[in-house]
């Protein structure tokens, strides 16, 4: 009993309290610095790994430096690291999201600008056409027009020349009559009651033989006159039908350009809206071609900056999502929440 009394004074000495503190101490600080070092090569291990796995050089990184670095550092660069790729998870929704808006407006646009074009087209081709058909069309009724006229000159000259056939033949038939009557004036002044009928007839009246026996010589000149007016008559009549015959297709024929050049003039206006109309379609159809040019750059566009992410997405975004719960598994060893070396934080 004295000697165990003796050994508890000396065990509960100041002396020999403050050298057990400083050998608990570090025996603890050794305790603590295996625990670490254990949890550190667990968390290496368990990066080095994943990095293999998910091929990544970030992962691969940050497993030398879990070896090596302090906790706080370390799990400084896990925290950044997450971040870093959290935010890079993000921007890539953004971007596909984006490339997806982009792809579909431009393709709409394209869809929108091509009906378009075709409509465009469609209305060239038929401006185009109705452009030459009225050009064919004015240029027969100008055609027409032009024959119209020289109808009328020729008829103009045609009539001219008859009317003057007809006064010759009128003054030749009035002249006959006027010497005819002189001379029949002047045998019934002569002969009164005289029988003419052995009287030698003169030269060109041998046609008129047959009447010798109802009135002699008298009485054919007689009939002579009597045809020569008749003639004058006939011709009078004739020229009268002619002249009219010639007023009506002037008549006829001026209303006719009248009317030609009438609609001359109304296919002209409507060939002049036609031609405005084509001019305005074309301009419209070349800015058309403009706007499917540039969308078809920006599709292009799109596709180089879009199809790797679009192609890629699922695989990229799962990596980084495996990437992120590598880091926090390893964090967790790291904090000891996990792994072999757990229990202590």
């Amino acid at each position: 009993m004295a000697a165990t009394s003796k050994a508890l004074e000396i065990l509960n000495s100041d002396e020999s309290q403050q050298m057990f503190s400083k050998t608990f101490a570090f025996i603890e600080e050794q305790e603590t610095a295996k625990m670490q070092t254990t949890r550190r090569l667990s968390a290496s291990k368990l990066l080095s790994a994943l990095a293999k796995k998910l091929n990544s050089p970030m992962l691969s990184a940050l497993a030398v430096r879990a070896r090596l670095d302090s906790f706080t550092r370390v799990k400084k660069a896990i925290d950044d690291m997450v971040a870093e790729l959290t935010a890079q998870n993000a921007d890539e929704i953004k971007h596909k999201d984006f490339c997806v808006d982009e792809f579909n407006t431009n393709a709409q646009q394209t869809q929108t600008k091509e009906g378009e074009k075709k409509d465009l087209a469609a209305k060239i081709a038929d401006l185009t056409a109705k452009i030459e058909e009225l050009t064919n069309a004015i240029d027969t009724l100008k055609s027409e027009v032009k024959e119209l006229q020289v109808q009328i000159k020729h008829g103009g000259e045609d009539r001219e020349l008859a009317n003057q056939e007809f006064q010759v033949a009128i003054s030749e038939q009035r002249a006959t009559q006027q010497i005819l009557q002189k001379a029949l004036e002047v045998l019934k002044g002569f002969y009164k009651g005289a029988s003419m009928a052995q009287v030698t007839q003169p030269a060109g009246f041998e046609s008129y033989k047959k009447n010798e026996k109802s009135g002699g010589v008298m009485g054919m000149m007689q009939t002579i006159i009597d045809d020569a007016k008749k003639m004058e008559t006939e011709a009078i009549r004739a020229e009268e039908d002619s002249q009219k015959a010639y007023e009506d297709f002037v008549k006829e024929s001026n209303n006719s350009i009248e009317t030609k050049n009438k609609d001359i003039a109304n296919k002209a206006e409507v060939k002049a809206q036609a031609e405005a109309d084509l001019t305005e379609a074309k301009t419209t159809m070349e800015a058309t071609e403009l706007e499917l040019t540039q969308l078809s750059n920006m599709n292009g566009e799109l596709h180089k900056s879009c199809d790797y992410v679009m192609a890629n997405f699922d695989a990229r975004q799962s990596a980084r999502t495996a990437e992120i719960e590598a880091l926090r598994q390893a964090k967790a060893i790291l904090s000891g929440s996990g792994g072999k070396g757990g229990g202590a934080k």
